[in-house]
């Protein structure tokens, strides 16, 4: 039954959900934006980096949100690799193959008439009475420390002024007031923060749509970063290439740009040049929101501002959300981080490298584990040269951890295995230190060291975890007899 569903859309991705036991539950339990959305999922399947406790856990849809009477709030619907794999058709372990394949093999996206476009079934322009967009978009607050209501989940689709060029990228928007949201860019790190420094450089706003709720294949592809899709290249076509049919867009209403037509809400809004404000502005608390790695991030103190001109939604629109350093932001970044991965290393040392995983506590970012295959004695060495490509291949990885290829790269608790028996410090530990990573890192600045020049530096460090080529025969792991356990325990092991 689960596979006659074709997966289009949000809403399709939670009818194929709840075909699947334990995939997906709902509650009717009154439920208040502010900060208790998150503090439920925490304990029913954030995981991540969350502080525990937390675990793995199905996703959720809230129907009944205080404020919000005609919308509902699904959180953690890509919080586990299991359903991931689910939703685009994979085994978990073969995802960051999928997409590498996808990023290689693009179909672009189409413009469908906007009376086909199912996200502007209802409209609300900036210039009706009462239109507030905290009151439209049941925005969560994630902690009670937050700046403000976060859109965590929205696909931001703008053009290169000059090119024509169009991209779609995730970023960190809060709402500021009832037609304004700010913005966050890390530095060098998006194709739109290019696009919007180009036209504050001509003086002219930026065109810019926010899509919420869509297609999860949409949400993975838009999480790809150079140098895998450079600039010009739009992650949309790999959205396309997942799911071998182009993903539909439609013009807006109001600006001079498109937005993902079936999207359950679409923000249409203009990115003003040489206009920014305080992230807590409204609130003062210091803090922005939980980031992947965590920590709470601090408030930017000047942050680019959208001015909004219209919000459009499906009727009774379903809100996405996810939780900032849950297992959702790992699946997120990591699998692309994976594919980029693969794609760099394959180039380079054809048939080595096994699988690879964007480990959970990195964030999808900061780690990485590399199963690699020495065949001969000349691959001696070249497990090193794999993990200097991973670098290259994701700027913002920090830690790489190669294991052989009896080791599973998914289980933490097999890397460790193999890390206290087939590696010495002083012999396997491989420092580059004063490399440029990611500023959300806190030990990344020169008050945890003053060896670190910058915000954002960081010694990046290859644990070697693999057997000499020469000592192979040394480090063979207890072989056990190939049964069949389901015919033990049928219930344990489905077939």
């Amino acid at each position: 039954m689960a596979e006659k569903i074709k997966v289009t859309d949000l809403r399709s991705a939670l009818e194929l959900l709840k075909t699947v036991p334990g995939q997906l539950i709902e509650t009717d339990e009154p439920v208040d934006p502010h900060a208790e959305i998150s503090g439920v999922y925490r304990y029913v399947g954030a995981g991540g980096t969350v502080m525990r406790p937390t675990r793995i856990g199905p996703a959720m849809i809230f129907n009944n949100v205080k404020g919000h009477e005609d919308a509902r709030v699904v959180i953690g619907l890509l919080a586990s690799r299991e359903r991931v794999g689910l939703l685009l058709g994979e085994k978990p372990e073969r995802l960051g193959f999928l997409l590498n394949e996808a990023v290689q093999n693009p179909i672009q996206p189409v413009t469908v008439p906007n009376e086909k476009a199912k996200c502007q079934e209802v409209v609300h322009y900036v210039d009706e009475p009462g239109f507030d967009i905290r009151k439209l978009i049941p925005a969560p607050t994630n902690t009670e420390e937050d700046a403000g209501p976060y859109i965590t989940t929205g696909m931001c689709y703008a053009s290169d002024m000059e090119t024509g060029e169009s991209d779609v990228t995730i970023h960190r928007l809060c709402l500021q007031s009832k037609d304004e949201i700010s913005m966050f860019f890390t530095p060098g790190a998006r194709h739109l923060g290019v696009f919007r420094e180009k036209a504050e450089k001509f003086g002219k706003p930026l065109p810019i749509s926010i899509s919420i709720g869509v297609d999860p294949a949409i949400e993975i592809g838009a999480c790809f970063e150079p140098p895998t899709t450079p600039l010009g290249f739009n992650e949309l076509s790999i959205a396309g290439a997942l799911r071998n049919e182009p993903v539909e867009l439609v013009q807006c209403l109001t600006i001079d740009e498109k937005a993902i037509a079936n999207a359950e809400y679409v923000i249409e809004g203009e990115l003003i040049p040489n206009t920014y404000v305080r992230e807590d502005q409204n609130t003062n608390t210091g803090k922005a929101m939980p980031e992947f790695p965590g920590y709470t991030g601090e408030a930017n103190p000047k942050v680019p501002l959208i001015k909004v001109k219209a919000v459009t939604h499906r009727k009774n629109p379903i809100m996405q959300s996810v939780i900032g350093p849950s297992e959702e932001h790992v699946n997120l970044v990591g699998i692309p981080t994976e594919a980029s991965i693969i794609q760099m290393i394959e180039r380079a040392l054809p048939g080595r490298l096994l699988n690879v995983y964007a480990h959970s506590s990195g964030g999808g970012k900061y780690m990485a584990v590399l199963q690699f295959k020495k065949s001969q004695p000349s691959d001696e060495g070249r497990q090193r040269q794999a993990a200097l490509l991973a670098f290259s291949a994701f700027s913002e990885l920090k830690h790489v951890f190669i294991v052989d290829e009896d080791v599973d790269p998914f289980d933490s608790n097999d890397v460790l295995w193999a890390m206290n028996t087939r590696f010495q410090g002083d012999v396997d530990t491989i420092f580059i230190p004063g490399v440029r990573c990611h500023p959300l890192d806190p030990s990344q600045s020169p008050e945890y060291s003053p060896s670190i020049r910058d915000k954002g530096i960081s010694c990046k460090t290859i644990f070697d975890c693999t057997v000499p080529y020469h000592l192979k025969d040394k480090f063979k792991r207890a072989k056990f007899m190939d049964v069949d356990p389901s015919r033990f325990a049928p219930k344990l092991f489905k077939k």
